[in-house]
């Protein structure tokens, strides 16, 4: 009797590198762009892709990049639901400090995204976004570590 011979299993990946953005002010900034180019460079076909940002006030989303009416609606959302404000305990490197920490706890500083052929299989209307909540200029690292099959 004939004995099957297992299909061949493409080698399980672990890619990682570390981006670093320079934020001018509160906002949003796409980072798509720089993120799926960590993909393509993994050679990952199929898999998943985590992205970490190493900062308490400063998150990440995944929102729409059609309308821009959204990423300013949000921001004033936002700056009402956590105002800047002299009333905080903790305010060590400004009045934009604690806030930029709050506004950072209800969002999320981590996004997972499945890699699906190559690339992220973000939606025709999804982009990741980096959202500075302090208005202070800094520099941002974000981890992006690919796992999958080549």
């Amino acid at each position: 009797m004939p004995t099957e011979k297992p299909e061949p299993r493409a080698a399980s990946l672990v890619f990682q590198r570390t981006l670093e953005f320079r934020t001018s002010r509160q906002g949003l900034l796409d980072v798509t762009r720089e993120v799926a180019a960590v993909v393509a460079e993994s050679g990952v076909r199929q898999g998943i892709c985590t992205t970490f940002l190493q900062h308490t006030s400063a998150s990440l989303v995944i929102q729409e990049n059609a309308d821009p009416a959204v990423l300013r609606d949000l921001e004033r959302w936002m700056s009402k639901l956590a105002p800047e404000s002299d009333e905080y305990e903790h305010d060590d490197e400004g009045p934009d400090d604690m806030p930029g920490h709050l506004r950072s706890a209800v969002t999320r500083t981590n996004e997972v995204i499945p890699v699906t052929d190559g690339r992220l299989a973000l939606g025709r209307w999804q982009a990741l976004y980096l959202w500075e909540h302090r208005s202070a200029p800094h520099v941002r690292r974000l981890v992006v570590t690919i796992l999958g099959a080549g």
